[in-house]
């Protein structure tokens, strides 16, 4: 597995994108696992900038506008050798008989690179660090990190719901 694409954006990019169309998690793991700026991915982003979130269907969407090829596997267990994840936060909204639009209030997009080390992942909350972190460290530190700053009423446990795997034209 060659190395993922470097970042064409970073931290003040990232913020900048926020303040002036809601860029979140969503549309910063395309732009990280394609090697686009936030800029360039925005054409491509559909009705994001009015509803704010990326459903799986508006991440296809997406996709299919940058002519990327991928897979999607829902409910793998494994992260993709290169790709995107949607990541369920687990709490009251997962539980039998919650409403299934609940819990799509409490995922998040990340970007996900397998290599001989292990297990790379791009979190938008990780760009003071460069955005790219080892999957141990997401999973012990930044993980419970957003579930106490964004998702209170989480468990603190979590599942893979999509595992898209693309195929890179550089691998």
């Amino acid at each position: 597995m060659t190395a993922p694409p470097k970042l064409r954006f970073g931290e003040t990019e990232a913020e900048a994108a926020w303040a002036a169309w809601g860029c979140n998690c969503g549309p910063a793991a395309v732009a990280a696992v394609t090697g686009l700026t936030l800029d360039e991915v925005r054409p491509h982003l559909g009705d994001f900038e009015r509803k704010r979130y990326t459903n799986p269907t508006l991440m296809w969407a997406i996709l299919n506008s940058l002519g990327v090829r991928y897979r999607v596997y829902r409910r793998s267990q494994d992260w993709p050798q290169f790709g995107l994840v949607r990541v369920q936060w687990e709490g009251p909204f997962t539980q039998p008989g919650a409403h299934p639009k609940a819990r799509y209030r409490h995922t998040h997009w990340v970007g996900a690179a397998t290599a001989t080390r292990g297990v790379g992942i791009f979190d938008v909350n990780c760009l003071d660090s460069g955005g790219w972190v080892y999957q141990r460290d997401w999973a012990d530190i930044i993980v419970p990190h957003i579930l106490q700053a964004c998702v209170p009423m989480a468990s603190g446990g979590w599942h893979l719901t999509h595992v898209v795997e693309i195929e890179r034209d550089d691998a």
